[in-house]
């Protein structure tokens, strides 16, 4: 077993449709826990503040430290100190970001910033167009491929991303997974747990082929492709399955050869 595990949340840990634990996940945080296996939960989470869905992961039976956890709100600042920006998202992602210092400007703003939400409109996308053609900056809040929701998968913020860029000849940024700041940070968390750990010592876990697994693999880390969330079976991304994926598994249950729960 690789020395370290960075673990995917939405569609790994947790289904895309309820919220509730995938069969085995919570059991396999105990494991961790119980072993001193080193671990960080590494999730594109941006609707909610980060000490707020943490506590709901919690709630739901994981068990994980603060520094075994980290999300792109976490590292906004970093890439993006607070500033006028033209924000599109969930309501949700909007508040969090006002609360964080970030004020919505659709006129002159100093970045397009994009999260995910499933009903994203053509005027929308016009307007991220224009924003982004008068020098506004285009940023990510992360990379994610597709976005899946209620059966239904949508184009994530990687595809809307590279829409946007391929529009205007614009370069963009990318705040949480699989950008290698954030892939670095979520390493240096692991070192906390156990020093001198590299890329090559960890396993990345997802359901996320190409959004985080060959981001990760590009890294040096080994990857594993769950089918538990976006892709429901490896025909969809057969042409791209060994680029990125070194082990596959129904969910991530089957993945570590967790006894599933009995029920009565």
């Amino acid at each position: 077993m690789p020395l370290a595990h960075m673990l995917d949340v939405q569609g790994t840990l947790i289904d895309d449709k309820e919220k509730l634990p995938i069969p085995g996940s919570v059991k396999l945080l105990e494991k961790f826990s119980e072993e001193g296996h080193p671990y960080i939960l590494v999730t594109n989470n941006t609707k909610l503040e980060s000490d707020t869905f943490k506590a709901y992961l919690r709630n739901l039976g994981f068990l994980f430290e603060d520094n075994q956890y980290l999300d792109p709100l976490m590292v906004l600042g970093r890439l993006l100190p607070p500033t006028s920006v033209a924000a599109y998202g969930s309501a949700q992602f909007l508040e969090v970001l006002e609360k964080r210092g970030y004020r919505l400007d659709f006129e002159r703003p100093e970045a397009v910033l994009i999260g995910i939400k499933d009903d994203f409109t053509n005027d929308e996308y016009a307007q991220m167009i224009e924003l982004v053609l008068g020098g506004a900056k285009l940023i990510g809040m992360h990379e994610t491929s597709i976005y899946a929701k209620n059966g239904r998968r949508y184009p994530g913020v990687g595809a809307i991303l590279k829409m946007i860029a391929f529009a205007t000849g614009a370069e963009y940024e990318v705040v949480g997974k699989p950008s290698t700041a954030f892939f670095h940070e979520a390493l240096r968390l692991l070192r906390i747990q156990r020093e001198g750990l590299r890329f090559e010592d960890v396993e990345i876990v997802s359901d996320d082929l190409i959004g985080d697994l060959m981001g990760a693999k590009a890294l040096g880390m080994r990857t594993a492709l769950v089918l538990s969330g976006k892709i429901a079976s490896v025909d969809e991304v057969k042409p791209l399955l060994k680029k990125g994926a070194d082990r596959v598994a129904s969910d991530i249950g089957a993945l570590f050869n967790i006894e599933r729960e009995k029920t009565a």
